[in-house]
C-alpha cells in the first residue's frame, strides 16, 4: 500500500504521454485514420487526461494518509504535473491554431520552464523554494481550465449538441478559465522569483 501514491504518480506520467500522443495522432494521422478512429482517439485522450488529473489529488492525499511520503514521490510529483500540463497544451495546439488558447498556453509554458530553471539554480546554491498555497491551487486551476479547453476541442467526438447557444458560452467559459489560470500561474512565478531573489541576496 505504501507504494500506491508513487504508482499513481507514475500512472499520471503515462497518461500524460497517452493524452499527447492521442491528440497529436488524431491531428496528424487524419489521412490514415477513419473519421470514427480520429474521434475515438480524441475521446480516449480526453478520458486519459481526466483520470491523470484526478491522480494529482489522490497521490498526495494517499501519501499523507498512509504516511508514505518518499523522496522519489516528492521528485516525481511536480515532474508529472508539468508533463501533464505541457502534454495537453501541446496536444491541444496540434489539433489546430487557436489564438485564444495559444497565448495563455504560451504564458503557462513560459512560467513552468522558468520556475523549473530557477529552482535548479537555487538548489545548486543551497536555497530551497517551498511550494506556496497559491501554487498548489494554481495546478488545480490549470488542470480544470485545460480540461474545459480539451472538452471543447473534442466536442464533436462526444456527439454533443452543436447549438451555438450552447457551444458559444461554453467556449467563452473555457477560454476565460484558461486566461485566469495563466494569470494565477504568472503571479505564482513572480512569487517564486521574489523568494529566490531575497534568498540569494542574503
Amino acid at each position: 500500500m505504501n507504494r500506491l501514491p508513487n504508482l499513481l504518480t507514475g500512472l499520471r506520467l503515462a497518461l500524460a504521454l497517452f493524452t499527447f500522443f492521442g491528440l497529436a495522432g488524431a491531428a496528424t494521422l487524419s489521412d490514415r485514420l477513419t473519421p470514427a478512429a480520429q474521434l475515438g482517439l480524441e475521446r480516449w485522450a480526453f478520458w486519459a487526461f481526466v483520470v491523470a488529473a484526478l491522480t494529482d489529488f489522490f497521490d498526495g492525499w494517499l501519501a499523507r494518509r498512509l504516511n508514505a511520503t518518499t523522496l522519489w514521490g516528492s521528485i516525481l510529483d511536480p515532474i508529472a504535473d508539468k508533463v501533464l500540463v505541457c502534454g495537453v497544451i501541446l496536444g491541444l495546439l496540434s489539433l489546430g491554431p487557436n489564438a485564444a488558447v495559444l497565448w495563455p498556453a504560451a504564458l503557462i509554458l513560459f512560467r513552468e520552464f522558468t520556475v523549473s530553471a530557477l529552482r535548479e539554480v537555487s538548489a545548486g546554491r543551497g536555497v530551497s523554494l517551498p511550494v506556496t498555497l497559491l501554487a498548489k491551487w494554481k495546478t488545480t486551476l490549470q488542470l480544470v481550465a485545460l480540461g474545459a479547453e480539451l472538452l471543447m476541442a473534442c466536442w464533436s467526438a462526444f456527439s454533443l449538441p452543436s447549438d451555438p447557444a450552447i457551444v458559444g458560452p461554453a467556449t467563452l467559459a473555457a477560454h476565460g478559465l484558461l486566461w485566469l489560470a495563466a494569470i494565477v500561474t504568472l503571479i505564482t512565478g513572480a512569487q517564486y522569483w521574489e523568494q529566490a531573489r531575497k534568498a540569494l541576496s542574503d
